[in-house]
């Protein structure tokens, strides 16, 4: 009951509303900070090192042994409940059925249908560890045995016993290829009971370093008992954010409703205001157009007549000169014809004194511009941007009440979670946890004892598989070097007689050894490899957990486990796999245990009854924007005026007409550039140089008359086409406007109240919603934040994860597979050191040839092999001395 109390109240007083929120407008954002919370130490995560590459060959070995996945069968017909709730066909059913048995008569039990059939699939689940188990139970029964019988044999001179060699012709072959498999062997056991080693002290290493992660788990345990009541604290102070943010907007309740409401009615009022100043400014630079054409059309008079004149008297000039003598030369009359056909185009193209005058239309509309219509319409705006401080005006009498509201809501949160008995339930727990960790520490020196004692007896299962090392190593080594080739196997030196028996000193102490070490891998092969098999990679991929929720698995009368045991209320959905991966991700433990089911929050957060009090004294508000005048009466004549000014009435086709035009009919500089390379096709003198100054004087003219006259033909061209655009459907703009500042007026003066009825509700709805936003915010910090359960999941990954299958399982099965191929291997090793024995060990008899003077090869066409058929079973040193000797 304890447990329940203390996960309910650690978050009670920071628990949300389950009121839907009614108000759709956005309110503003509220800052409420974030919730107090420290930083955990323990950090379950766990990177072995580079003894990591073992563990990963021992998994891959083991997926090897047990491909199968965690047991997974669709379950047939069980218990009535089971039957009730059938699983989904991706649970755990064999590890699920076999937890569920209850055999009471064994043999009658296990004779069921039923039964059988969940052996034989926990049967084939285990096959692969079955069959490697037995195969290492049946080298523990037989190599004893075997050692036993070679033993017995080698005593009664055979299996190499007798101590006599034949010699053959490829014996030195043999021999090195008999040494160069047991090195190699060798090796491999070496690398092997390096392995155990490395495992052995591998966990031993983990389990000394466990303290400081239990210590860390300790105080992170600590660190959520500690830290929920301030997190409590900080969740309820933070009302008063909200309690401000709505004070502060209703004191400023004018520029806040007064913006709102300015801002709904300026979407038609600046419109038309805004149009009343363009047109305002249309009329100003209607006025500047007007200037521009009266003085670029007086301006484009003179200099034409100008541009004419001098033109007439530049043709005049080249006429003379072209009739001169010099131009009948035969040579140069083509050139001088061409010149004098092209003097036609020296003339003016555009007539600027038939165009109507402006002056009537610009004296109409300076006399428009005596009215200052942008005064007029500013007046306008400002009467429209004084409606906040309206609003403020009639709007000071809700401040006080609202108030008032605000309180009572702030001393009754205040009130309520101080009558909870957070800090006697935080007290208890707090005292649980000491009695906890002192229980550890006074116990687990006794682990890191025992451990000790396991370190020391793992160490000398690898002392065993090292001294067969020493042995076949110093075998190698001393027959390799005291071998002598020349020697026969009666006259072998000491060392190689020495190597030898190394070797047969190792294969004594193999047979000796060797099943001690293959009982210690079965037992840990079988044991750790079904731990990282059934919990390890399960609790990795979270199916150990879908085990643990099987209804009715762990008590018979409760569907789900543990909402029974902490809610006391089995029928809810809690479910160890969803809590673990909710404290996983470091939520609060008010979401993660479905605390809701036991406490109504609804009577903390309850503020509806507050927001509907503040929200009719809201609805009261009465506000009166009569008194804003856009336009008076003679800014509207005013354009009125403007409309009738006849600018429509210009005629723009005149205009555009001789503005389209070309000041010349040719382009003088073309022209005068023309000329110019005309007169260097003629031969040097007087001609030539006489076009050449009327060239430049065509030039002159371009610069100081033409250019001057374009510049006033573009002004007059922009102003023409401004005062077109701006005089088209002059009137009906006009009227737009005066119609556009009519509504905008209308709806000021009869439809503003419906308007400040929409924004006061909407008003309403932002200063609700800093409430909902309190309470939203809640909620997300219950959720994340308070009483966030990271440190219950660390503890479940530091025991089962990081100590039970990183530390210990792992560790274990490295040790047992690199023992495990000690073990095997010995087996190789202890034949080829026997052969090889043979090789370095003085013999007591040896063969001898009968033939001194002829080799064995040729000896073998006799049929004899060049032996003596009486020494066929070899001689006494002696007389094989003299044998030697003679041969």
């Amino acid at each position: 009951m304890a447990v329940e109390l203390l996960l309910l109240l650690l978050l009670c007083g920071s628990t949300i509303s389950e009121m839907q929120p009614i108000h759709k407008s956005p309110p503003g954002t509220l800052d409420f900070g974030f919730v107090p919370v420290k930083t955990y130490d323990t950090h379950a995560y766990y990177e072995p090192g580079p003894i990591g590459i073992l563990f990963s060959i021992v998994h891959s070995f083991l997926y090897v042994v047990q491909p199968n996945s965690f047991p997974q069968v669709l379950r047939a017909a069980s218990t009535s409940k089971m039957q009730e709730n059938p699983p989904s066909a991706h649970s755990p059913e064999v590890i699920r059925k076999l937890a569920q048995q209850k055999f009471g008569n064994i043999q009658n039990d296990y004779q069921k249908p039923e039964n059988v059939v969940l052996t034989l699939q926990a049967i084939y689940y285990e096959i692969g560890f079955i069959i490697c188990a037995a195969l290492g139970l049946l080298f523990v029964l037989l190599l004893p045995l075997v050692g036993l019988c070679f033993c017995m044999c080698r005593c009664c001179d055979n299996c190499g016993g007798e101590m006599h060699q034949r010699q053959k012709k490829n014996a030195d072959c043999r021999r090195g290829c008999f040494a160069t498999f047991l090195f190699v062997t060798s090796l491999i056991i070496s690398i092997g009971v390096l392995c155990a080693y490395a495992a052995n002290q591998h966990l031993t290493d983990q389990v000394r370093g466990a303290k400081h992660l239990m210590y860390s788990n300790f105080k992170d345990l600590r660190i959520f008992l500690n830290d929920t009541p301030g997190q409590i604290d900080y969740l309820v102070s933070q009302y008063n954010t909200t309690k401000e943010k709505v004070l502060s907007d209703l004191n400023n309740v004018g520029p806040l409703l007064g913006f709102r409401v300015q801002e709904q009615l300026g979407k038609e009022v600046r419109p038309a205001l805004d149009a009343a100043l363009a047109m305002a400014g249309a009329i100003r630079e209607t006025k500047e157009a007007l200037e521009n054409v009266s003085v670029s059309v007086e301006v484009l008079q003179e200099g034409t007549e100008r541009l004419h004149a001098n033109l007439t008297d530049v043709k005049a000039h080249l006429s003379n000169t072209l009739n001169d003598s010099a131009c009948s030369a035969p040579q140069v009359a083509s050139t001088c014809n061409m010149i004098r056909n092209s003097l036609h185009q020296l003339n003016i193209n555009a007539n600027y004194s038939g165009l109507p005058s402006v002056n009537l239309q610009l004296a109409k509309v300076n006399d428009v511009l005596k009215i200052d219509l942008s005064s007029l319409v500013q007046k306008g705006y400002t009467a429209f941007n004084d409606t906040p401080d309206l609003v403020m005006n009639q709007t000071r009498n809700i401040l006080s009440d609202i108030q008032n509201v605000l309180e009572s809501v702030g001393s009754n949160i205040t009130s309520f979670t101080k009558s909870l008995p957070v800090e006697k339930i935080i007290a208890d727990f707090t005292m649980y946890l000491s009695q906890s960790e002192a229980y550890v520490q006074d116990y687990f020196p006794v682990v890191e004892q025992y451990d000790f004692y396991r370190w020391l007896a793992c160490l000398i299962l690898c002392c065993m598989v090292i001294l067969i090392l020493v042995f076949y190593y110093l075998g190698l080594l001393c027959g390799t070097c005291g071998y002598d080739r020349h020697a026969s196997p009666t006259t072998r030196g000491c060392v190689s007689n020495t190597g030898g028996n190394f070797l047969m000193a190792g294969v004594g102490f193999s047979f000796i050894f060797s099943w001690v070490l293959m009982i210690v891998v079965v037992v840990t092969f079988v044991t750790g490899g079904n731990v990282e098999k059934l919990v390890c990679e399960p609790f990795e991929d979270k199916t150990l957990f879908k085990v643990f929720d099987t209804p009715y698995l762990l008590n018979q009368h409760w569907k789900n486990y543990l909402s029974g045991i902490l809610l006391k209320n089995p029928d809810i959905n809690l479910t160890f796999e969803k809590v673990y991966s909710d404290c996983k991700e470091n939520k609060g433990i008010y979401t993660s245990l479905h605390l809701e089911s036991l406490f109504n929050i609804n009577e903390f957060l309850n503020i509806s009854m507050y927001t509907e009090e503040v929200s009719l004294k809201i609805e009261h508000i009465n506000i009166n924007l009569s008194g804003i005048i856009l336009l008076d009466a003679p800014g509207r004549q005013n354009l009125l005026n403007f409309s009738s000014s006849g600018v429509d009435g210009i005629n723009f086709a005149a205009y555009l007409t001789e503005i389209n035009k070309s000041i010349t009919k040719v382009d003088l500089l073309s022209f005068a550039n023309d000329l110019e390379a005309r007169a260097d096709q003629l031969p040097r003198g007087a001609l030539e140089n006489a076009l050449k100054g009327h060239a430049n004087s065509i030039r002159t003219i371009h610069d100081q008359q033409v250019i001057p006259l374009e510049q006033a033909m573009s002004t007059l061209n922009r102003s023409i086409r401004l005062l077109q655009k701006t005089s088209s459907e002059l009137m009906e703009k006009v009227k737009n406007v005066i119609n556009a500042v009519n509504a905008a007026q209308l709806l000021i003066n009869n439809n503003a109240s419906l308007v400040i009825v929409q924004e006061t509700k909407k008003y309403m709805d932002m200063i609700i919603g800093y409430f909902e936003q309190y309470v939203n915010w809640v909620k997300e910090s219950v959720t994340m934040d308070v009483a966030a359960c990271k440190p219950i999941a660390n503890v479940i990954d530091t025991a089962v994860d990081i100590f039970l299958c990183s530390y210990v399982t792992d560790s274990v099965n490295t040790f047992w597979f690199g023992l495990g191929g000690c073990s095997i291997f010995l087996i190789p090793a202890i034949i080829f050191a026997v052969k090889l024995s043979k090789y370095y060990r003085r013999m007591d008899t040896e063969d001898v040839y009968d033939d001194v003077e002829t080799i064995p090869m040729k000896n073998m066409e006799n049929g004899n092999n060049g032996y003596h058929k009486e020494h066929l079973y070899g001689i006494h040193n002696p007389v094989m001395t003299s044998s030697v000797e003679q041969w």
